[in-house]
Order: C-alpha cells, then sequence, then structure tokens
C-alpha cells in the first residue's frame, strides 16, 4: 500500500523540516485532523534542476511556502484562506482588517501552523510525483479525495 510510504503526519507547526533534502521531488498531503484538506507535488523538472546545480528546488521549498501562509502565489494558502479562514472571521476581527492591525497572510499562516499536518513521499523523476499526485487528488491512495483539489 502506497499510503504506508509517506512519511508520518508532521505538524507545520514545527517546520521547518531539515529532514527535507534541499533539493527532491515529491507527492504531498495536508491534512486538518482526519479530513485530507489538499495533495500536491513539487519538483517539476527536477532532473534540470540538479543538471543545472540549483540549491534548493522542489519539496522543501513548496512545503516552506504552504507553512508561510502568503496567498500570493499559493493556491493552497488561498485555498485555506478562502475557504476556511474568511467563512469563520467575526465581526471583531474585520474591524482589526479594517483598521490594519491584522493581515489575512497573518491569519493564514497563523491557522496553518496550528492545525495542519502533512506528509510527503520523495520520487526520483518529476513524472511520479506528477503521477503520485495524481492518484492522491483521486483518493486512490488514501481513500479519499481532498476537500480542495479532488479529481
Amino acid at each position: 500500500m502506497i499510503a504506508k510510504k509517506f512519511t508520518k503526519r508532521l505538524k507545520f507547526k514545527n517546520w521547518p523540516n531539515h529532514a527535507i533534502p534541499s533539493v527532491a521531488a515529491g507527492a504531498y498531503v495536508v491534512w486538518q485532523g482526519d479530513q485530507l484538506l489538499y495533495a500536491g507535488m513539487s519538483g517539476r523538472e527536477i532532473e534540470k534542476a540538479i543538471k543545472n546545480g540549483k540549491k534548493k528546488y522542489g519539496l522543501s521549498t513548496r512545503l516552506a511556502s504552504h507553512a508561510s501562509g502568503r496567498l500570493s502565489g499559493d493556491p493552497f494558502c488561498a485555498y485555506v484562506s478562502n475557504r476556511i479562514i474568511i467563512p469563520e472571521l467575526k465581526q471583531s476581527q474585520l474591524n482589526k482588517f479594517k483598521n490594519g492591525l491584522v493581515t489575512l497572510d497573518q491569519m493564514t499562516k497563523k491557522f496553518i501552523r496550528a492545525k495542519l499536518d502533512y506528509q510527503y513521499l520523495l520520487v526520483e523523476r518529476s513524472q511520479d510525483a506528477y503521477d503520485l499526485e495524481n492518484h492522491c487528488r483521486s483518493g486512490a491512495i488514501f481513500g479519499v479525495k481532498p476537500t480542495f483539489n479532488p479529481i
């Protein structure tokens, strides 16, 4: 069973994870408790990145982006803010936005770090990462499709 080859669940609150190679391809999933939220991959064209001597590329940079909570350029963080953070906002929090005391990036980062776990599986080739991501998104690996990006 491929699901057992993924790492155990790791907490975003403990990011960074120095066990992830600085240049690596892989697939990953993000959980909130028992709910699979998202499945992704990183390391497209990893072979080219290795050949060109990249120092940081792939899975470590992708998960670092997610852990940062920054919405710009990160669809996962946008999903978290749009589907979890914004629907739960209270009027007092909206006033803090209005007054510039808080940003959506800050709230998203806080939520990701406090509530979400991830697992990953390293692979050799970028095509393997892409295929594994699709299997995760289709429900074939964990028996459930991710809430944010099912196929």
